[in-house]
């Protein structure tokens, strides 16, 4: 259907746009989907990546989470500033992945259960003799 004429408008800037929240809000919605649902719960989505994990007790950089110990040169008690341990605001996240963890894994790669039944029926029947199963199969 055709337009009335004289009704069409050119687009005009948006001065009264907040750009800066609107990428924002693009990016956050483009951002994956985080795959275990006990993290997934627990985001936050106006903090980063590092300070979500560290509130949930999980390291960003496994690297940098068990440093190494350097045996070169040993420092008197006095020199030793150990890091403030950052605070665990989320510990149930952690606990739910532990408790997750634990559990027995389930076996997925079992034969199914008419091949089991005819394995059976033929060691029932012929034990050890794969000869014989051979002729019966010609």
């Amino acid at each position: 259907m055709p337009k009335a004429k004289g009704k069409t408008r050119r687009q005009k800037f948006g001065y009264s746009v907040n750009r800066k929240r609107l990428n924002r809000n693009a990016r956050r919605k483009a951002a994956p989907r985080i795959e275990c649902s006990h993290i997934r719960h627990a985001w936050d989505h106006a903090k980063s990546v590092r300070q979500n994990l560290a509130e949930m007790g999980l390291a960003v950089d496994p690297n940098r989470a068990v440093p190494l110990r350097k045996r070169k040169v040993k420092a008197m008690e006095v020199d030793i500033e150990e890091r403030p341990k950052e605070l665990v605001r989320k510990p149930y996240v952690l606990n739910d992945l532990e408790a997750e963890a634990s559990l027995p894994e389930k076996k997925g790669n079992t034969l199914s259960r008419d091949l089991i039944d005819y394995v059976r029926y033929m060691v029932e029947n012929h034990g050890e003799d794969y000869k014989k199963r051979k002729m019966e199969v010609e």
